[in-house]
């Protein structure tokens, strides 16, 4: 038992830090609404150890907050708390593959501090990013699904009732370096903005939209973007892309809007492809380096855009208008260097397939070294440096990575994502800047599964096509738009048994001449018509990936590079390299289990017993 003198000067201090520690509420660096009327606030802080949380949400009840391997329940890593006559709590939980809660006998989160009022609860907690807890989830660079609860009752002594319909997900990456908004007051914007759009009363829609950029008298550079959702609709808008267009439409053309993707939307929407910014739900915006901008104004700058809003309707809510859509920051204030955007991976169409019924099936984009050394080596011999880059797949992926290539050493990935959401996409900013020489090359590897799939997945441009791609921002600016590869089409069709093809090609998918199961079927109902296993299916893939690849080389606009058509071989891997882990600490490990212990003390009715260990 210690003296009375040491147990006051402990109580003191003890108090001291509990309310000095509400003071570090605005050191959180990120925020975001989980819920789709904002009741649930989570910011969050983290280094190269540790990550911090902090949650404000509208109940005088218990919260729950967790990392899901997909969205649901089942397998969570939870964390539930709350405040009870003045005293904060907190527990670590799991969900066992039945979804049953049960309490975590390694207890990794920390609780930083906690309050309550009349209407809502705080709480701060913080955990390892790896704890060596097999019912913990490991907190790294990929997208993780964050789930939430709350209930208006604490958590009693039979554990925590049942939260109702006060629960959600919403994907985010807790670890994004992120880039602050050093935006100054004053500076010039303008806002793409579809103005009330009736959201249809369906599940999901993409809705497209064509814009005219800001005119200005001189070039001018954008150095950030930002999101612009209206109020209540957070969880409405799930992500808003922007692609550039052909500069030579007609004006009649503009504001023109329909849902993307539609037989009956206007042509010039097929004109744009190439992305210049994307934002996904969770994502704060976008900020350039402050020596590189986003160029308008000059000749070869963007005139046209189409922003493509992605509407997440699951609640099926009728009568609902939104006016959701960017802000562009813009200076004359010239950066150093111009950005640019090279779409890199598998080039967009029918000749990239998947088979159905697997769990994992794997595609690779190459950005040839053959296409690289062709263009950087005459528009930027000394390379080019990338910045961010944006990984996109459809409702089919699972995880993508960009890895490089230098001299046939594989060094790190430019980026990876190994839990893909396609509800959840955005550049992601390097944390360091990677540079890019004429001679490399990159493969853009994406997984899939299409279990539960009967039919094959074709390559294009709905939600049920695929697509495998990663959009790097780089500086300085060169004319290189795309830098891609496809599996040529013979070895595909001489796997399923086809000998000959109706010549010449007079209709698209070109038709099939022999043999005669085939016979005038066109390539994809004959892909369809073959019976597809695991086994087969699992053949084809390997198969695939050691195909000759066509190679897509192209400038800004219809112009290519002389290496564009040509057929060439895939790289051969000598060894492959995986994205730098991190090691978890051993559970005896020392750390701040001190610090828990003490915050725990500090109630009165456990104070005897700690003082007294």
């Amino acid at each position: 038992m210690l003296p009375a003198k040491y147990r006051s000067v402990l109580v003191f201090f003890g108090t001291f830090w509990f309310y000095a520690s509400f003071s570090h509420g605005s050191g959180f660096r990120h925020s975001t609404i989980l819920d789709p009327h904002g009741k649930y606030h989570l910011k969050w802080r983290f280094d190269r150890r540790t990550i911090t949380f902090e949650i404000e949400v509208e109940t005088r009840g218990y919260v729950g907050f967790g990392l899901s391997p997909n969205g649901a329940m089942a397998l969570s890593d939870i964390v539930i708390g709350g405040v009870t006559d003045g005293r904060p709590y907190l527990q670590d939980y799991f969900a066992d593959a039945k979804r049953k809660v049960q309490r975590d006998v390694q207890q990794n989160y920390r609780l930083e501090y906690g309050r309550e009022n009349n209407t809502h609860t705080v709480l701060a907690f913080s955990r390892d990013l790896l704890t060596c807890d097999t019912n913990d989830k490991d907190i790294t660079e990929s997208t993780v699904r964050v789930i939430w609860a709350y209930h208006s009752e604490d958590v009693g002594p039979s554990g925590p009732v049942y939260h109702g319909v006060n629960r959600g997900r919403k994907s985010m990456r807790l670890l994004d370096p992120g880039s602050k908004p050093n935006i100054t007051s004053g500076t010039d914007f303008f806002n793409l903005q579809s103005l009330n759009v009736p959201v249809p009363y369906k599940d999901t829609t993409y809705w497209c939209q064509m814009f005219k950029i800001q005119k200005v008298q001189q070039k001018h550079h954008v150095t950030r973007i930002e999101p612009l959702i209206q109020r209540g609709h957070e969880n409405l808008v799930h992500h808003i892309l922007l692609y550039q267009c052909d500069s030579n439409l007609n004006e009649s053309e503009l504001d023109a809007s329909h849902e993307c993707y539609h037989p009956n939307m206007p042509d010039s929407f097929l004109t744009c492809e190439t992305i210049v910014f994307a934002w996904a739900i969770g994502g704060e915006g976008f900020t350039y380096p402050p020596h590189v901008g986003l160029s308008i104004g000059t000749a070869i700058d963007p005139v046209y855009v189409l922003m493509e809003v992605h509407y997440d309707n699951p609640a099926l809510q009728q009568g609902v208008v939104d006016s959701s859509g960017l802000r562009l920051f813009y200076t004359p204030e010239l950066r150093q260097y111009d950005a640019g955007v090279i779409e890199t991976g598998v080039w967009v169409s029918l000749y990239h397939m998947l088979p159905p019924g697997m769990q994992e099936y794997v595609s690779e984009g190459h950005c040839t070294r053959e296409c690289l050394q062709e263009s950087l080596g005459q528009e930027m011999p000394s390379g080019v440096r990338v910045f961010a880059v944006l990984m996109h797949a459809h409702l089919a992926g699972r995880a993508i990575r960009t890895r490089h290539f230098r001299e046939q050493e594989e060094l790190q990935p430019l980026s990876h994502d190994e839990e893909f959401d396609f509800n959840f996409q955005e550049f992601q900013l390097l944390k360091e800047e990677r540079l890019l020489l004429p001679g490399d090359n990159l493969i853009t590897e994406c997984k899939y599964t299409t279990k539960g799939r009967q039919n094959m997945t074709w390559g294009g441009l709905t939600t049920r096509d695929e697509m495998c791609l990663s959009y790097l921002l780089y500086y300085p600016r060169v004319n290189l738009a795309r830098c891609e590869s496809l599996p040529e089409i013979n070895g595909q069709l001489k796997f399923i048994g086809v000998k000959e093809i109706q010549v010449p090609v007079t209709t698209w998918p070109f038709m099939i001449k022999s043999p005669k199961k085939y016979s005038n079927l066109s390539f994809t109902e004959a892909m369809d018509k073959y019976r597809w296993s695991k086994k087969r299916g699992k053949s084809f893939n390997e198969m695939v990936l050691q195909l000759p690849i066509n190679v897509r080389c192209s400038r800004w606009g219809q112009e290519e590079w002389s290496i564009q058509g040509t057929l060439v071989s895939p790289p051969e891997v000598k060894s492959e390299v995986k994205p730098p882990s991190m090691v978890c600490r051993s559970a005896s490990e020392p750390h701040s289990g001190g610090v828990l212990l003490f915050t725990l003390c500090l109630t009165y009715s456990v104070v005897q017993a700690c003082f007294s260990l």
